[in-house]
């Protein structure tokens, strides 16, 4: 697969998540493929349980990707994840095998006010 075909390819869930369309998010992942959330400890194995964990999920969620860079079989995604309104900003590490996500790895960060110590030279991003 090229490059260019799993670029178009990883930002392709995350839109169909966003129109709550979970079928067409996962096509990109093997049966075997595997998700990690190191931040909360958990592993899920196999294409179909990521599928129902997250059709499972009760918030509304809206997916916002900023950028998306990778080469062969490593491609990471940047993007606002915003459940019922309030923003988590994200990563996803996505591993292929022939052609398809074998693991995934996402890492998420919510929003935090700037110290006092460096307001002087913040620029806000909002």
């Amino acid at each position: 697969m090229e490059d260019r075909e799993i670029s178009s390819g990883v930002g392709s869930p995350l839109a169909a998540s966003d129109a709550n369309d979970f079928e067409r998010e996962h096509r990109i992942y093997r049966e075997d493929a595997v998700l990690e959330y190191p931040q909360s400890g958990e592993r899920i194995r196999g294409r179909r349980h990521i599928q129902a964990s997250r059709a499972a999920q009760p918030n509304q969620k809206r997916f916002t990707v900023r950028r998306i860079l990778g080469a062969a079989d490593l491609w990471v995604t940047e993007f606002v994840l915003t459940y019922d309104g309030q923003p988590s900003y994200s990563v996803s590490i996505m591993e292929f095998k022939e052609g398809k996500v074998a693991r995934e790895t996402q890492y998420f960060g919510d929003a935090f006010e700037p110290g006092p110590s460096r307001t002087q030279w913040v620029e806000r991003m909002r």
